[in-house]
């Protein structure tokens, strides 16, 4: 069977609407991926940190019993979970405060087999950090060397604004190495002050990586890729509660679209057929509507139920 490996950081998100925390839940970028491609019955492993504390323990058994591989976790002696404030505002859009202690960021896993056709999703500032990278480095030209497909979610945030300079050979390394390159809108003017998808992918993306996923919140959303194949799909209608799991789940749905369309190593390479577009991304729009129907960042194990009914 083919896995999926999600690399990146665990937190505890703690959400606030109108000023008063109203639930504490995981996450991560890559972490709220894989807990809904568990769900829908895909085979994943997730590859992080978790402190060596009772929020550390919640999230390792949190991976396990979504059916995620934690293997590859590392709980260090004398580290503490980060910690995530998400303030909705009145559209249900979050706003974030990061507590972490960066500097002291180490990373240390037995790689997990990577086998031709599996997919890695990286991304965030876990992917470009200066502290880690040469370990995240090392593992994105194994998987590459090993014949895996590359989903790289930039998802760089405000706060690490100040950082742009010395996180941009990282970040070019990271657009080299990936294979299909998904970002919103937000990322890119934090980054490049561009704020139209068609500029970011030609100025930024398109010499380094040819598939481009660009995600606009409630606008749609644009695709670039070879033979100048440019294409625009409307968000799906959705009561929004919480946006805060929209792009990480729109990447469990895009990839659990490659799996449930069979798309390999072979097809990234020839390029994806408008067709086998579609589908994908219609998978991401999917899940990512779902994510929204409710305050946590992953589907719900209702849908991803029924996800597994498919069979991938």
């Amino acid at each position: 069977m083919r896995k999926v490996i999600g690399i990146g950081e665990t937190v505890l998100d703690i959400i606030f609407k109108n000023g008063q925390p109203i639930s504490a839940v995981p996450g991560g970028s890559s972490f709220n991926a894989t807990i809904s491609l568990g769900r829908s019955g895909v085979n994943t492993t997730f590859i992080g940190e978790a402190g060596n504390d009772r929020i550390g323990e919640y999230v390792v058994s949190f991976l396990r019993d979504n059916g995620v591989n934690a293997d590859s976790v590392n709980v260090f002696a004398e580290s503490k979970s980060p910690i995530s404030l998400a303030f909705l505002d009145e559209k249900n859009n979050a706003d974030y405060i990061f507590y972490k202690d960066h500097p002291h960021d180490q990373l240390d896993f037995i790689y997990p087999d990577v086998q031709r056709d599996d997919i890695v999703l990286f991304g965030s500032f876990f992917a470009v950090n200066p502290v880690i990278r040469p370990q995240v480095a090392a593992f994105l030209e194994y998987a590459h060397s090993r014949g895996a497909i590359l989903y790289y979610d930039v998802n760089y945030r405000s706060s690490h604004r100040h950082e742009i300079m010395k996180i941009t050979p990282n970040l070019i390394e990271n657009l080299e190495y990936a294979d299909i390159v998904r970002g919103s809108i937000e990322d890119f003017e934090i980054l490049y002050r561009l704020k139209e998808a068609e500029r970011v992918y030609n100025a930024e993306i398109s010499f380094y990586c040819k598939k481009f996923i660009c995600t606009c919140g409630d606008t749609p959303t644009e695709l670039r890729a070879e033979n100048k194949l440019a294409k625009q799909y409307p968000v799906m209608d959705t009561e929004v509660v919480s946006t805060i799991g929209a792009g990480d789940n729109f990447n469990a749905g895009f990839i659990y679209g490659l799996l449930k369309g069979g798309v390999t190593r072979d097809d990234i390479d020839r390029g994806l057929s408008e067709e086998q577009w579609d589908k994908a991304i219609g998978y991401g729009q999917m899940f990512s509507a779902e994510s929204c129907k409710d305050i946590f960042n992953y589907v719900s194990t209702e849908f991803g139920n029924k996800m597994k009914s498919l069979n991938v």
